[in-house]
């Protein structure tokens, strides 16, 4: 069964026909997230900020559904310029330790708002005691 996952701490899909996640089992599927602040504001900040921003959005959804980074199995990247490359795996991985989640990072045309970047996850649920 399919539990829907909202926090105020993240942007709000608002109307749109999307979770900020979906717990199924002891899984957690994250929506890809984009730079937006949890007010739905695109962040004007630097590259560094809009990453981390990101990151701060994916924090927010899986605390909110009862895991962490920690438990991240899988993780997905979407960028518009493989320029950027270096400079993601320095912000991303520092929020992260060995083992490191599975990844990809996929190069794209266009992604929404115009964002340089797009990040989703799979996560393991903690189990309640």
């Amino acid at each position: 069964m399919k539990v829907k996952v909202v926090t105020p701490k993240a942007p709000s899909p608002g109307t749109g026909p999307f979770s900020q996640a979906v717990i199924d089992g002891n899984l957690i599927f994250t929506s890809g997230q984009i730079y937006l602040t949890p007010e739905g504001k695109l962040l004007k900040g630097t590259f560094e900020e809009q990453v981390h921003q990101i990151m701060k959005n994916l924090q927010a959804v899986l605390e909110e559904a009862g895991s962490s980074f920690a438990d991240v199995a899988k993780t997905t990247i979407y960028v518009t310029d493989m320029s950027i490359y270096g400079k993601i795996n320095e912000i991303y991985g520092s929020y992260f330790s060995s083992p490191y989640p599975a990844r990809e990072v996929v190069c794209v045309k266009e992604l929404p708002l115009g964002a340089k970047v797009e990040i989703s996850m799979v996560a393991i649920k903690k189990q309640e005691d």
